[in-house]
Formats: C-alpha cells, sequence, structure tokens
C-alpha cells in the first residue's frame, strides 16, 4: 500500500510538471491557459488526450497555407480604399458617423475587407424562406455554384440540395462544396459521390474528423456562405439540415438570420470561397476566371464589407468589430446570440455602455443545444444584467441567430456567435452593413422577436437551485476552451 501511495504521488507530481510545460509553451492568452491548466490537473491522461485533439494551437505551417492564398484580384482595390480613406467619395460623412468610417478603416488594415456600395440585401429569418429562395436561386443558376457550411446534414433537405447540385453539375455548371466534417457529422464524402461523378466536386474543410489521428479537429469552417454565378450571395447563420426549417421536435421553431446579397460585395465573399478552397485541397485548385468575378451595375443603396476571422491571425477582427460598435453606440446596441461567452474586453465594452446610458439588449435561448455552453451563457447572461444589460430570452423555439445592431445605423449578420470559439478557434464570416434602412429592418426584427421573448430578472436567477448555480460556475470555468 506504501508503494501504491508512492506511485500515486510520484504521477501526481509528474501530471503537474507535464501540465504546465504543455500549457505554457504555447502562446494564448490567460483565461485559456488556466483552463485548459484545470483540465490536465483534473483529468490526468484524459485531459493530456483531450488537449492533443483540441488544445493544440495551428501549427505555422497550417498558417501558411492558409495566409498564402492571395484575395484574387482585390489587392490592388484595397490599397486604392486605404488612400481614399478620407475622402468624401469613399464614405460620405452624411451617410455615416466617422466612427463607422473609421471601423471601415480597420477592416481594411486588418483583413483586407474592401467596401462595397450599392448592394441589394434580402433579410431571411425563417428556414423555409430561405431554402426556397435559394433554391430558386441554384436552380438559374448558368456558370458556377460555390458553397460553404458548417453543417451539410445527410437529411431531407440535405438530400434535396444535393440533388439540385447534382442536376446543375449534369448541365456543366461548376458546383464546389467545401463541408465541415465535424459540424456535418454523420455525412461521409460518399454522399456526395455522385455530384463529383458527374462533375461536381465536394471537400471536407481540415479533412475527416473521422480520420486518425486529426490533430486540428478543433479549429472548425464554421462558415455559411453560397455563391451564385458570382452575382448571387447568401451569408447568415443557417445550414444544411432539418433542424434548420424547424423539422426537429426538440428545438421547436429554428429562429435564425441570414442574408441574400445582390452587388460587389458578392466579389469579397467569392474570394473568401477561393482562399478556403485552396487551403482545403490538395489538388483541383481554383485559378482567377472573369466568370467568376463580375462587376455588377448599382442594385441598392447598401454599403458592406465581408470580414473573416480564424485562428490564422492574431488580430480577432470580428470580435474588435463587435466592440467598436458597442463602444460608439450613443443610443441603443441589439444583440442576438446563442452562445453568450464574453471574454473580458467584449464583458467590460458591453457593460461600459450600459454605464454610460446605452440601451444594451441582449437575447439568448430558453433552451440548450449544447449544455456546458448555455450553462456558462447563462452565468454570464446574470452577470451583464447586474451590470445593466437587459437580458431577453427567446421562447418560440430556438434562437441561432448571430446579429448586432448599433443605433439603428450599423449592423453585422454572419456565423460569429459572441463567445470565446468564434473569436480564437473558429473561421468566421460575417457581413457587416453600413445602412439605416436595413438597420432599421433589424431592429424592427429584433422588437418583433421580443414579443416571442422573456425578460429576465435578477429574482430569476436568484430562484435557481445551488446544483444549477454550481454547473453555471463551473462551465464559466471552462468557458475559454468550450
Amino acid at each position: 500500500m506504501h508503494l501504491i501511495a508512492l506511485l500515486v504521488k510520484i504521477i501526481f507530481i509528474l501530471n503537474i510538471f507535464v501540465a504546465i510545460i504543455t500549457v505554457f509553451k504555447e502562446k494564448r492568452d490567460i483565461a485559456a491557459t488556466w483552463a485548459w491548466l484545470l483540465v490536465l490537473l483534473l483529468l490526468p491522461i484524459v485531459g493530456f488526450i483531450m488537449y492533443l485533439f483540441v488544445g493544440k494551437k495551428l501549427s505555422r505551417d497550417d498558417i501558411y497555407d492558409i495566409r498564402s492564398q492571395q484575395q484574387m484580384g482585390l489587392d490592388q482595390l484595397v490599397e486604392l480604399q486605404k488612400e481614399q480613406w478620407h475622402e468624401k467619395d469613399l464614405l460620405p460623412e452624411d451617410e455615416l458617423s466617422h466612427s463607422a468610417r473609421e471601423m471601415v478603416h480597420f477592416f481594411l488594415e486588418t483583413d483586407h475587407a474592401i467596401l462595397t456600395k450599392h448592394n441589394q440585401v434580402e433579410l431571411l429569418t425563417d428556414g423555409k424562406q430561405k431554402f426556397q429562395q435559394l433554391f430558386q436561386d441554384i436552380e438559374a443558376a448558368k456558370d458556377h455554384v460555390h458553397i460553404e457550411y458548417y453543417t451539410f446534414y445527410n437529411d431531407q433537405i440535405g438530400n434535396q440540395l444535393r440533388e439540385l447540385l447534382e442536376k446543375k453539375a449534369a448541365q456543366g455548371v461548376k458546383v464546389r462544396v467545401i463541408y465541415d466534417s465535424f459540424g456535418s457529422r454523420g455525412t461521409t464524402h460518399e454522399f456526395f459521390k455522385r455530384l463529383e461523378e458527374l462533375g461536381g466536386f465536394a471537400e471536407p474543410f481540415f479533412g475527416s474528423y473521422r480520420s486518425f489521428p486529426n490533430f486540428r479537429l478543433n479549429y472548425r469552417d464554421h462558415r455559411k456562405l453560397v455563391i451564385i454565378d458570382g452575382k448571387i450571395g447568401y451569408i447568415g447563420g443557417f445550414n444544411v439540415g432539418d433542424q434548420y426549417l424547424s423539422r426537429d421536435p426538440k428545438f421547436g421553431y429554428w429562429r435564425d438570420t441570414h442574408i441574400r446579397i445582390e452587388g460587389n460585395a458578392v466579389i469579397a465573399m467569392q474570394s473568401r470561397f477561393f482562399m478556403d478552397w485552396n487551403a482545403t485541397v490538395k489538388e483541383k485548385k481554383m485559378t482567377y476566371q472573369e466568370s467568376y468575378f463580375p462587376l455588377s451595375a448599382p442594385k441598392g443603396q447598401a454599403s458592406i464589407q465581408i470580414v473573416s476571422s480564424g485562428p490564422e491571425s492574431e488580430v480577432e477582427k470580428i470580435k474588435l468589430g463587435y466592440i467598436k460598435m458597442i463602444s460608439d453606440a450613443h443610443k441603443e446596441v441589439l444583440i442576438q446570440t446563442p452562445y453568450l461567452i464574453p471574454d473580458d474586453s467584449l464583458y467590460e465594452a458591453l457593460c461600459l455602455a450600459a454605464f454610460s446610458g446605452v440601451k444594451v439588449k441582449v437575447m439568448i435561448p430558453s433552451m440548450p443545444d449544447h449544455p456546458f455552453v448555455y450553462r456558462a451563457t447563462q452565468y454570464y447572461a446574470h452577470a451583464l444584467l447586474e451590470n445593466g444589460v437587459e437580458i431577453y430570452q427567446y421562447e418560440k423555439g430556438f434562437l441561432h441567430s448571430k446579429t448586432m445592431v448599433a443605433d439603428g445605423k450599423i449592423a453585422s449578420v454572419g456565423s460569429a456567435n459572441m463567445d470565446y470559439r468564434s473569436f480564437k478557434l473558429n473561421f468566421e464570416s460575417n457581413a457587416f452593413l453600413y445602412d439605416r434602412e436595413f438597420s432599421q429592418q433589424m431592429q424592427a426584427t429584433f422588437a418583433e422577436d421580443v414579443k416571442h421573448s422573456r425578460k429576465l430578472t435578477l429574482a430569476d436567477f436568484k430562484a435557481a437551485s445551488r446544483w444549477l448555480k454550481f454547473k453555471q460556475y463551473f462551465s464559466r470555468l471552462l468557458s475559454p476552451i468550450l
């Protein structure tokens, strides 16, 4: 027994020593460092296996492969817009505030995100509406259909979309699909075999989650992009699956937000797809063709930047865009997110805005789709409520929308949740729209959702059981790695 006790002590000491070396040898923020250290100390051996698969940062080779993909023909336009930033014809002051112009410049510098003008935007908040319009646009495609989804399920709507893509490929339309194998669990490459036989292509981002070992498992392609003939683009929160059409009894009505764009913003989306495709495949890489980047005649009035972020960059561009919107708001900030797990900088920005008299309203789901994440969301909802932020719980079904509106002037719609994973680990894309008409439409949509929500109070959290509070606090400790 003495020998066993001694052996346990040795293992315990070695575990602490190796855990410290393992976590601190990679550069990461202090919250994630301590969260991983907690996992490694509490779960010897198991914790190290978890870290190996989901804790390791992307290698320099992986980052270089992604960075090496050039934005097709847009770099010169970015430099030109930087030079024109102070000129009124780029973003006239009577259109937007000076702070909005600062945001445009920030995204130009950090993401090479060109500002595109005269876009026509359609707001889509219902899955049936979104897929009906998407199918019509794909049916009318003449040259190419490019699709990138985190989730592409092998279910009713997934099969319908695949069959439509097969039909278009048979007609000679160039079809390419990027799907995230982890987000599309149950969908194997065999699912797209017929599409490839007809001349289309489908590739899992960063390889299959089934491949062993896959040490890039923690870095997921969470983007949701569709580009049709370089003229029509879709971006937002909807994935491909029956639950997104409210067919899953577990979630009931699925409330999400997507936008359909016609105009030159689609060129920026196309560039993003190019880079993701060429970073995903070893062969069959895409090369520049004029048909992929057609210039569009003015369609509407919306000015848009398509902004992407991911672990290939140290700058958390979408998160900083959120903070800029919150910090510059004078009257109101409206936020919808299924996962509310802000880091310190975002949390403080929300509190500062509320303390300064800005109406900050955050809407979250009333049910979990990921229990750990939802408990952490509840923790931060309580903390923000204590600091003057209004919290609404959507009760008509499941809220999956990822949106922000500031003062009815600037809006963001995309794939990025308000959590560590979206800011640091996932590859995300958002549209930032500088347009009063669209922003006010988003305001009206939020107000309509409030009718189906319950405004939470401190009494609601005080009434929670001790066990629930413990789960919320414990989930919060692990929030940097959820």
